[in-house]
């Protein structure tokens, strides 16, 4: 079925549905560039959505949680959503606005020049029409024209009164009116004719070709339209598998999410390396005028009075949670505690070897270049090279010395880390000591000698180390021995000078005092070739803490 055969008379019905086929044509390409700027704001919405909560670029020290990790993955996530939500309306704008609006613009002209044919065939007809309506009341007139001649004739002749001349001039208008009405049939039966032939024409040939012609072409626009709907379904399917990898990317960055491996990255980046603080002594200030010189304590003033320690100073190396003041970075990262110390040196210097591997490749390259260049003089000049090995050899020599500095600094922040993780151990295997007040006993200086010898092989603390010694120490020592509360270590090879003094290899540990250090052990700290009390005191000096006491055996 067409329109021609079917839709013969409704011109002006099939005027008004191509007309409204595209304009629902323009209509949903107006829907898709107006879908094109909802993608693109979204797309550009999610960007800055990511943008903004994106985290800067991590530093080189700086090792993210798996939280932090997951969250950035799905951002990105989310990032090529965004991307692909762009390229959705790229396609659109594309494959649907300019191609329909395109195709629009050639059905509007297609249609125009149709209906302007059949109007025309229209026009024509109607002239026609005219021309035979002419035609028509031309030879009715005519025909009204020579009756009447025929009938004044006819009277004139039975007229007894009209002259013979009046009868023939009457006779010959009538026969001139009956030719003349003869010829206006013989026009009028020339113009039906010729109308009807116009008029099968336009009706059965003309106009079913146009209205055939407007059928193809609304049935093409439908097509069209069609494919444009399809295109909007199809560039959605093209991004799918896409955007099922984003959303499969965000599932899996969820289970990313590893909770012990995040508290081990916590350690591993904020772990100080310092042991725990020792227990608080008993100090008895009830009788301070009963106490013998002998047992004066480091840090004690020379009128024999006890030293008032303020509470800030014990707290601040106690309670390592306070706020923290702004220090000074050193070099060998001696401001920070001692695990991250040691990590950080140990981060300088592999850069240190990575840097040093990196230039002896390039002495040995400029080295083979250079023996190239010698064999074969007309590729280079040896000579030119010699300004870039010998920057090279300079660097070299800078970086190694560089490395070993870094080693020592290494050597030193291990030897700290292990002293302070011993002591901690030992602090929390021994039970701590319960306060007294009353003097050591004399007797016990033989099993103070034994406790020595059984707890030498404790690790050394941090405090035998690190901390200070502000007073001196008294040139007598008391013979009394005292239950041991920690230990010091050796840092000099010593052989024995006699049966009396037994061998001592550094490092050892040594016991730690309340009141006193063994003193043939500390004499074995001084070294080889040491003159007895003064070595030995001033040696002990850098190991035991203010509160401790030496005293001989």
């Amino acid at each position: 079925m067409d329109w021609g055969t079917e839709l013969w008379d409704q011109f002006e019905v099939l005027e008004r549905h191509t007309q409204w086929g595209l304009d629902l044509l323009d209509r949903y390409v107006k829907f898709v560039k107006e879908r094109t700027e909802v993608e693109q704001a979204y797309a550009k919405q999610l960007r800055s959505l990511v943008k903004k909560y994106l985290p800067k670029r991590p530093g080189p020290d700086s090792v993210p949680f798996s939280q932090q990790q997951s969250f950035v993955q799905i951002l990105q996530e989310v990032n090529d959503f965004a991307g692909q939500r762009e390229l959705v309306a790229e396609n659109l704008s594309v494959r649907v606005c300019l191609e329909l609006t395109k195709y629009s613009q050639e059905m509007k002209q297609e249609r125009k020049m149709h209906f302007q044919e059949g109007r025309r065939a229209q026009q024509q007809l109607e002239n026609g029409f005219k021309q035979l309506e002419n035609s028509k009341r031309k030879f009715e007139r005519d025909c009204r024209e020579a009756e009447k001649a025929a009938q004044t004739a006819e009277r004139l002749d039975q007229d007894i009164n009209a002259t013979k001349a009046d009868v023939e001039k009457a006779k010959q208008q009538a026969h001139l009116r009956s030719h003349m009405a003869e010829e206006s049939k013989n026009e009028y039966a020339a113009q039906l004719q010729r109308f009807n032939r116009d008029q099968a024409h336009f009706y059965f040939s003309q106009m079913p070709q146009i209205f055939d012609k407007l059928q193809d072409m609304d049935e093409r626009r439908a097509v069209h339209l069609g494919a444009g709907y399809g295109l909007l379904s199809e560039t959605e399917l093209e991004v799918v598998p896409i955007i099922a990898k984003c959303l499969e990317g965000m599932k899996v960055a969820a289970h990313a999410v590893d909770p012990k491996n995040d508290s081990q990255v916590l350690i591993e980046l904020h772990k100080s390396g310092f042991a725990r603080p020792g227990d608080v002594e008993f100090e008895d200030f009830s009788q301070p005028m009963n106490r013998a010189p002998s047992d004066s304590s480091l840090g004690t003033p020379s009128e024999g009075r006890p030293e008032l320690r303020g509470p800030s100073r014990s707290r601040a190396k106690r309670w390592p949670f306070g706020k923290k003041n702004k220090t000074v970075v050193t070099e060998d990262f001696s401001h920070l505690p001692p695990e991250q110390q040691r990590k950080r040196l140990q981060q300088q210097l592999e850069e240190r070897n990575r840097e040093l591997q990196k230039e002896v490749d390039q002495r040995e390259a400029l080295k083979k270049m250079k023996d190239v260049y010698e064999k074969t003089p007309q590729m280079g000049d040896p000579a030119s090279l010699e300004p870039q090995i010998t920057e090279t050899l300079g660097n070299i020599e800078r970086l190694k010395l560089e490395v070993q500095k870094y080693e020592a600094w290494l050597a030193e922040a291990e030897s700290r880390v292990l002293s302070n993780r011993g002591d901690s151990l030992s602090r929390h295997a021994r039970p701590p000591d319960p306060p007294t007040s009353a003097p050591p006993d004399n007797s016990s200086s033989n099993s103070g000698s034994q406790d020595a010898k059984e707890s030498s092989e404790e690790p050394p603390t941090e405090e035998s180390q690190d901390t200070p010694i502000y007073t001196e120490f008294d040139e007598d020592f008391e013979e009394e021995a005292t239950s041991p509360i920690g230990h010091c270590v050796a840092i000099y090879h010593f052989e024995g000078e006699d049966g009396e003094w037994g061998p001592v290899k550094a490092p050892s540990p040594w016991l730690r005092v309340k009141t006193s250090v063994l003193w043939k052990k500390t004499k074995g700290m001084a070294g080889p070739g040491s003159d007895g009390k003064r070595e030995a005191r001033d040696l002990c000096t850098l190991f035991l803490t203010p509160w401790l006491q030496l005293k001989p055996v």
